[in-house]
């Protein structure tokens, strides 16, 4: 990017320079006034590339957009406003240690033995490398899970509470608004996909759902974690989904997987590996669909705002945060569509594992 930026600004200061130091009489153009021309040229190109090396060293927009969508032992609302989160650690000859991350802001980043790394995600390890310590941490992302779970329980509850005091009542306000997107994703989503068993499935489809929507929401807050752009997230919600249909699958189901209907023996060899490297794509493209869309948000969004603090210009500040508000609206529809194609591929997958007949669609 400063590359490009050096580009121009060289090609706009030689324009203008050509410009008003032409000689005044242009059919007698001098030796002398060429050199001095160029002289110029590279005097104000040096001073220009002098510039921007000391800006780019001042602010750093990639480390800028990685420290905010990584995990970090302490919670950052703003700057120079952050809570530090508890440390837990675990080893054979200490056992298990308990502190809060404030214990690292020193010069060095240690404490009692232990060392704060700083990188693409935050790790604590032993300064003895001999050492073997289990860290199980409550980091940014784990306090943003357990924040949007307790959400999720109250919200349900208070609405589970309300329908069992209030039968035969029409629902107001907000019940009123769960209530539909409830019954979209029970009618409109599970029942079609699952089939005639779908209420055995529908606890499990409906929690994941409302778990992706809120922390897929909660992540464009400001000063808020990036935990559906975490990929140990998104590859967990996978494995559950996995892990699911492989438990409730029937015969029909890894009978087609093994002996496809209709495909000649010799054709098997090639078939099988190809129907079980496709079992394993399914939960893998549930992760990184996931996973992309959301951080690529975030990181689209973190770059222009990024772009007030490289021009360094009050013009060019409120057109950047017109248009970063403009791709905030459509960040909370990706949050929506998000949560709504993890759960509909769910059901989908757990439909196809289920279906009673031999030719099954098995999701292909």
């Amino acid at each position: 990017m400063y590359t490009h930026l050096r580009r121009f600004f060289t090609i706009a200061l030689v324009a203008a320079t050509c410009l008003f130091n032409l000689p005044a009489r242009a059919d007698e153009p001098t030796q002398h006034d060429t050199d001095k021309v160029a002289q110029a040229v590279n005097e104000e190109e040096h001073k220009i590339e002098h510039k921007l090396e000391e800006h780019e060293a001042k602010f750093n927009i990639g480390e800028m957009i990685m420290h905010h969508i990584a995990d970090s032992h302490e919670w950052e609302f703003s700057h120079g406003v952050s809570i530090p989160l508890p440390v837990i650690l675990y080893s054979a000859d200490r056992g298990i240690e308990v502190f809060s991350a404030s214990k690292f802001h020193n010069e060095h980043h240690e404490y009692n033995g232990y060392h704060l790394v700083h990188g693409d995600s935050e790790q604590i390890v032993p300064v003895d490398e001999s050492r073997k310590v289990y860290d199980f941490s409550i980091t940014k992302n784990v306090a943003s899970m357990l924040l949007s779970a307790l959400i999720l329980i109250l919200v349900f509850t208070s609405i589970a509470g309300w329908y069992k005091n209030s039968k035969g009542k029409a629902p107001k306000g907000f019940n009123s608004a769960m209530e539909v997107i409830i019954l979209f994703i029970r009618d409109e989503v599970v029942k079609p996909n699952v089939g005639p068993k779908y209420e055995k499935y529908l606890p499990y489809l409906l929690t994941l759902f409302f778990f992706i929507l809120i922390n897929n929401i909660m992540g464009l807050l400001p000063g808020s974690a990036n935990l559906t752009g975490n990929i140990a997230v998104t590859l967990t919600l996978a494995v559950l989904t996995f892990i699911i249909v492989h438990l409730n699958a029937n015969g029909n189901y890894y009978k087609h997987l093994l002996s496809p209907p209709g495909v000649p023996a010799p054709l098997l060899l090639i078939m099988i590996p190809v129907e079980i490297v496709g079992v394993f794509m399914k939960p893998f493209s549930l992760m990184v669909r996931l996973f992309a869309n959301i951080t690529a948000g975030h990181i689209i969004l973190l770059s222009l705002f990024g772009l007030i603090f490289i021009f360094q210009s009050i013009v060019i500040a409120p057109v950047i945060s017109l248009f970063a508000l403009f791709l905030n609206f459509i960040e909370i529809m990706v949050a929506f569509i998000q949560a709504f194609i993890f759960t509909l591929l769910s059901s989908m997958y757990i439909g196809s594992a289920i279906e009673e007949h031999g030719h099954a669609d098995h999701g292909h």
